[in-house]
């Protein structure tokens, strides 16, 4: 369990507290029948202009069967989010607002608040995220793991390509 909240880096508990929510009194999260540990759900978002999206597959931890999501938002200008009243600040001053919040309810839509600052005056937007249980991966098998994997890839066989053209090389070399 310590282990998970070393892996998470960002879910700090103090009865059901997470980082970047201002007070301790937040909603419930859903529970999830599963093991504690870092994962990846689905998600659609709705509601709004239409102008953002969030990042899917979403990260998701699960945290003493209490489920947590990892929401990433197509802009940098949504400076705090309000989930059943409790207001959550962003885990990060860096790239795109980026928000930790409890999920409450899955296969379902979960209204949230965010305030973006993007216009000439700060505005609340109300959206609605749905999770999709039936969603859910291996934080492994994301589109974003699989990216990875393959720019590992390409880099091991620059490297092997590079090894093997200055071997030829000193091999054309003595041969002189």
């Amino acid at each position: 369990m310590a282990a998970t909240v070393l892996l998470s880096g960002c879910l700090v508990f103090s009865g059901l507290f997470v980082h970047g929510a201002e007070g301790t009194d937040g909603p419930e999260s859903a529970l999830i029948d599963m093991e504690d540990g870092e994962y990846a759900i689905e998600v659609e978002l709705t509601g709004g202009t239409g102008k953002t999206t969030v990042t899917s597959p979403a990260g998701l931890t699960v945290l003493d069967g209490h489920a947590y999501a990892r929401i990433e938002w197509s802009s940098s200008h949504y400076d705090y989010m309000v989930v059943d009243g409790q207001k959550y600040l962003p885990i990060s001053e860096e790239g795109y607002s980026t928000f930790e919040i409890p999920i409450t309810v899955f296969n379902e839509p979960m209204e949230v608040i965010a305030d973006t600052t993007a216009m000439s005056m700060p505005h609340e937007i109300t959206y609605q995220l749905t999770f999709h249980l039936e969603g859910v991966m291996s934080k492994n098998e994301t589109p974003q793991a699989a990216a990875q994997k393959v720019v590992y890839m390409v880099f091991v066989i620059i490297l092997v390509c590079m090894i093997v053209s200055y071997a030829n090389k000193r091999k054309r070399m003595r041969k002189r």
